[in-house]
């Protein structure tokens, strides 16, 4: 891990700049919004613009970065994002926060598919899971962190809309005078949605499902506590704690991932975060149930995607594997559109309980699909199923592909280690 940080710290501290810069945006937005008498789901549509920019985005950005390069992609998508941060309290208008939040995601993803393009090229066979997850740990610091920013003072209305956008601007810096030449962009070949619900039934049902669940916590988590009347302390409190909750269990789940069958793990951890948001749905005005509730279901959603994709990657040999993550990024990207839209309908047609009931509806769904499948086929053993990487559900198709090249080398490792006759040669590692 040392060796990675020193190879690429200018890379990742910019990119814990930027995720600072879209923590607060995301959260700041649900807080403003509401004030600006914006309802639930008028909001909703505003948050929901951002994942159908990022799923924009993840299709055209490389053909973007083919035709002209690295570096001016990142610097004009990032120009973007630091004007469009100024021009949110100029207009406060749920169509003009539409388009702007639509510009928004679509900027970002391509911003993520430039550095980690860098961050894979940067890194060795031997240290590129380690890469992956120093850069999934620092996401996530940075969103924790910049729900603290939330609480500095601005009584002009603007500062905090500034700050964001100095910090993606400063984020650039670090990235373009340190990061190492630009790399050759290449994407492989798509597998068919048909094709990859047919190797893994679970995984993809689970991805929609999942996609719903992460973009309410992500893009309406601030609006609804906001609308439960919250102080801007408990909003701050509320919206780190689902990501708390996954920075916390991410790794001991993708141990346990490696050492039992993956569908009971699915349908076990699942069920933790459906019933913990059926109490907060029932509860919502008590913030310790809602805190409770955050720091379990954020604990569970996280996890998920990345086991979901472990799962899949069970049925697929490896040559297949970095094909499979394009529909997967795809099915994820269709739900976490739906999410926003969804959950803003259910908490003005339901008040204050249809935010987490949503989430319990979505968990509790996963959790019985998964229980079903298990009727349906027999799991693989331990000792043929590939190794856990852990992933966010912001990832794009080159933090999956470099996700995926990990997993297809652990598999060809313990392949060549059983066909060599060694002892563990079988024996999973979590990345």
């Amino acid at each position: 891990m040392l060796d990675v940080l020193k190879h690429s710290w200018a890379l990742l501290l910019g990119m814990l700049l930027l995720m600072l810069g879209n923590g607060l945006q995301g959260s700041l937005l649900g807080v403003r919004g509401s004030g600006a008498g914006f309802s639930a789901f008028e909001m909703s549509v505003v948050m929901s613009a951002y994942f159908a920019g990022f799923l924009l985005a993840s299709r055209l950005t490389p053909g973007m970065i083919r035709r002209v390069g690295h570096v001016r992609v990142f610097a004009a998508l990032g120009s973007f994002i630091s004007a469009v941060l100024i021009l949110y309290p100029a207009f406060p208008h749920p169509i003009v926060w539409t388009a702007e939040r639509m510009v928004i995601g679509f900027c970002y993803c391509g911003v993520y598919v430039t550095a980690e393009s860098w961050l894979n090229n940067a890194s060795s066979n031997e240290s590129r899971g380690q890469a992956l997850s120093a850069y999934m740990i620092v996401q996530m610091l940075g969103i924790i962190a910049a729900q603290a920013i939330l609480l500095v003072p601005d009584p002009s209305g603007f500062l905090l809309f500034v700050i964001p956008s100095v910090l993606v601007s400063v984020a650039f810096a670090p990235i373009l005078l340190s990061v190492a030449p630009t790399p050759a962009f290449d994407t492989t070949r798509r597998m068919s949605l048909r094709e990859l619900y047919g190797v893994s039934p679970l995984g993809v049902t689970g991805m929609f499902l999942l996609g719903g669940v992460f973009s309410a916590q992500f893009g309406m988590a601030a609006v609804f506590a906001a609308e439960a009347g919250l102080k801007l302390t408990q909003i701050s409190m509320f919206v780190a704690a689902f990501y708390v909750g996954a920075l916390v269990t991410q790794y001991p789940l993708g141990w346990l991932s490696d050492r039992m069958d993956r569908r009971r793990l699915v349908a076990f951890v699942a069920l933790a975060g459906g019933l913990a948001s059926c109490v907060a749905a029932a509860m919502p005005e008590k913030f310790p149930v809602l805190l409770f509730a955050a720091l379990v279901a954020g604990g569970a959603a996280n996890p998920l995607y990345s086991l979901l994709i472990a799962y899949t990657n069970d049925f697929l040999e490896p040559e297949n594997m970095a094909s499979a993550s394009a529909g997967m990024l795809f099915v994820n990207g269709v739900g976490a559109i739906a999410g926003p839209i969804v959950t803003g309908y259910a908490i003005q047609t339901f008040g204050l309980g249809g935010f987490f009931g949503l989430i319990a509806v979505l968990l509790l769904g996963l959790t019985v699909y998964a229980v079903w499948r298990m009727t349906q086929r027999k799991a693989p053993t331990v000792d043929e199923t590939g190794a856990y990487t852990a992933v966010l559900p912001t990832a794009t198709p080159v933090a999956l592909e470099v996700m995926q090249e990990v997993a297809i080398e652990a598999a060809e490792a313990a392949e060549a280690a059983d066909l060599a006759g060694e002892p563990g040669g079988s024996t999973q590692q979590t990345s």
